[in-house]
């Protein structure tokens, strides 16, 4: 079992942040290795709704399909894999933090369909696109021209 946890500070209102966060059609923008990701259900918000992703990971393509899990508007947003090559867990907490959102990231993954890779580099992998995810992230919303 893969445990990761992260967080970055957004100098951004909370919402903002949530909003782009938890819309997996912006997925592709920051995060690398995401070609595409769009809703797949009926409910496009909230808990239940259903998005799937095709990407590029460790030299692999990829689909995934994922479960909302966590929807609390602007607090909780989280999901879980239904297929793809990882079983995963995803979990984000957005707080405000002295004018800043502070989002907190926790992941629990095992790999299920990349055997030849171990659990040690898969970890190590995942560890370091989720740092660059985030500086990625938090360059975007701080840089994004607001209406």
């Amino acid at each position: 079992m893969i445990n990761l946890n992260a967080n970055v500070q957004v100098y951004r209102p909370v919402t903002q942040v949530f909003d782009f966060v938890s819309a997996p059609e912006n997925d592709f923008l920051w995060q690398y290795g995401t070609l595409a990701s769009a809703h797949i259900s009926e409910s496009i918000v909230g808990r239940g709704a259903c998005f799937r992703t095709v990407g590029h990971f460790m030299g692999h393509r990829t689909q995934s399909t994922f479960e909302v899990t966590q929807f609390e508007p602007n607090k909780k947003y989280g999901f879980k894999s239904l297929s793809g090559p990882l079983q995963s867990q995803t979990s984000y907490t957005f707080d405000l933090d002295k004018g800043r959102t502070q989002i907190n990231i926790s992941i629990q993954a095992n790999a299920i369909n990349l055997l030849q890779f171990s659990e040690g580099v898969l970890e190590k992998k995942m560890r370091k696109q989720l740092k660059e995810n985030l500086a990625l992230l938090k360059e975007i919303l701080e840089t994004r021209q607001t209406h």
